[in-house]
């Protein structure tokens, strides 16, 4: 594979779980976005309540970085353990900063390794152990030539009261490395007055729902959607929604379907696991034709599986989801600022064709970020079909030509509004009648040519466009196939499939059109994206590239599968 000129840089910190690491790497991420730099943050942590070991990984550029890259250019070690399980990913003439008190006994002349007494530090002015990963900071910004001045800036938002401990923290080692002539790697920088957001996909998820109108989010903690739960409690007040964590998720999607019934938008969000306790709920969400919006953050299964870490599995699951057959819409945000604005998409969606809404996550895209700029995404309330004067005869399912029927809400008197899970008549009422019965599914399944229409293809294309080398994915597989393309001389047409159902085949078919190579790249072992298209289309994908060790995709190691195969 040919040599790319790359401006892409990686810092990994890493330690125990309580060490801070998470909180050390936003603070960094945020330093680098003052500093001019987009950031990508990803997060790695075991399934374990105490102990084990958690690293992040930073990447940064002076252009849009949409994944984190595996080769380092500095890590900082909080832990002996750290330098061990990560120095053969350091790049030559890389960098190591670490604790003394943990200092390994490594001689390697292809990276410089410098210490400081971060412990004996924290100790002498009383602060608290977590605080150590601040000295190795200010190291860094020595190191990287970056102004001590912002991480001054960013300390004193992210810690407030105990900014002035952790900077003085920060400070002293800024000094020691300064004097001790630590090794540099400086960065060209053009300073920002203002950062750029460092999002999650999570958060960003939870921000489009109440940006589209979303009064009521239930919840029960299931990682990797927790967050979404999180992020909206911790801003309760200011954003005027309502959280509700109930006991299990059968009582999240009942406590749902009630709070739509009685015209509160609302959202839940879930994993894999709690879905399924879901699924029956789901199905009578179809039925009744209740708006609810859920988002499915996929960890890899089956079972409980690997339930910090990241996979594409679910994507047959949620085509088949429920019992019976019943129209849905199922999306796939690719990356933090798309998790916002599907989040908008999807409450606007559910309330004007009255259907359940799925958007797809995962582990890689709900719990890692990036820097983002959702201003320039629009999201509104957009108006439901309602009953302006809902009398005696109101019908709830009302056979109308887009099969959309006008929505009352109980209180509406003298009507009587009824939802069922019940086949029935336009009026509410339990109605097993051939004719009935296939009426109201014709009704039913007319909203889907609307939802095309308003989907568009449900398609977004990168790269070069009149390529023949064409590249498919679906979700947060985005980012590392649109980094890959960094470092790939060969050109490509990237097809991402956002709209997963209803699908438009034929606007796929023609984007297609006439390709010498059609690589599909997931993080599933069956190639279920490749199995969709197929049965609508007809069209098989025979080259695939597909990831299912619980990790996400790397760029660089995607890019060298990628050019033996384009």
């Amino acid at each position: 594979m040919p040599k790319i000129k790359s401006n892409i840089y990686t810092v990994l910190i890493g330690g125990q779980a309580g060490d801070g690491i998470h909180e050390a790497a936003i603070n960094l991420g945020e330093i680098l976005s003052y500093s001019g730099f987009e950031v990508f943050l990803g997060l790695d942590y075991p399934s374990l309540i105490r102990g084990g070991h958690n690293f992040c990984r930073i990447s940064f550029s002076p252009e849009k970085i949409y994944n984190d890259h595996a080769e380092l250019d500095m890590i900082l070690a909080l832990n002996q353990e750290t330098v061990t399980l990560h120095q053969s990913e350091l790049k030559k003439g890389g960098l190591i900063i670490g604790d003394e008190a943990k200092k390994p006994g490594l001689k390697n002349k292809d990276f410089c390794q410098e210490f400081l007494p971060a412990t004996d530090l924290v100790k002498e002015l009383k602060a608290k152990p977590i605080m150590r990963a601040s000295v190795l900071l200010g190291a860094l910004c020595f190191s990287f030539g970056l102004k001590f001045n912002t991480l001054e800036k960013v300390f004193k938002n992210a810690f407030k009261d105990k900014a002035a401990l952790n900077i003085a923290l920060a400070r002293r080692g800024f000094v020691i490395a300064a004097e001790d002539k630590f090794c540099q790697l400086p960065l060209k920088t053009k300073p920002r007055a203002q950062a750029k957001r460092l999002m999650d996909g999570n958060q960003a998820f939870g921000l489009g729902l109440v940006k589209a109108g979303m009064k009521l989010y239930v919840g029960y903690p299931m990682t990797p959607a927790t967050t979404i739960f999180h992020h909206l409690a911790k801003h309760e007040k200011e954003l005027d929604i309502k959280i509700v964590q109930a006991e299990n998720e059968i009582a999240v999607i009942n406590m749902a379907l009630g709070s739509v019934y009685a015209g509160a938008r609302t959202a839940l969000g879930t994993s894999g696991g709690g879905f399924d306790l879901m699924e029956e709920g789901f199905s009578l969400a179809g039925g009744a034709e209740a708006p609810i919006v859920v988002g499915l953050s996929q960890r890899m299964g089956p079972s409980t599986g690997a339930p910090t870490y990241t996979g594409q599995g679910d994507l047959k699951y949620a085509l088949g989801a429920g019992h019976g057959e019943f129209p849905r819409i199922i999306l796939a945000a690719g990356d933090v600022e798309e998790a916002y604005e599907l989040g908008g998409l999807s409450m606007n969606l559910a309330w004007k064709y009255q259907v359940p809404v799925i958007v797809l996550l995962d582990r890689q895209l709900s719990e890692n970020s990036m820097s983002v700029d959702l201003d320039k995404i629009n999201i509104k309330t957009e108006p439901a079909k309602l009953e302006k004067n809902p009398g005696k005869n109101y019908k709830r399912y009302k056979i109308t030509p887009d099969g959309v029927s006008p929505l009352a809400f109980p209180g509406a008197s003298p009507a009587v509004v009824k939802w069922t899970s019940y086949e029935h008549d336009e009026a509410g009422y339990t109605n097993d009648d051939p004719k009935s019965v296939f009426e109201q599914f014709n009704k039913r399944f007319r909203k889907e040519k609307n939802i095309l229409k308003e989907l568009g293809p449900g398609l977004k294309v990168y790269g070069d466009k009149k390529s023949k080398n064409i590249i498919v994915f679906w979700g947060s597989t985005k980012g590392a196939v649109l980094e890959a393309m960094k470092k790939i001389s060969k050109p490509a047409k990237l097809v991402q499939v956002v709209a997963l159902d209803p699908f438009d085949g034929e606007s796929f078919l023609k984007q297609v059109a006439g390709a010498k190579n059609i690589i599909d790249v997931e993080g599933n072992y069956g190639g279920q994206l490749a199995a969709l298209i197929r049965e609508k289309t007809g069209l098989e994908i025979k080259k695939k590239i597909l990831k299912y060790d619980a990790r996400p995709f790397e760029p660089c190691a995607l890019a060298k599968q990628l050019e033996k195969l384009l």
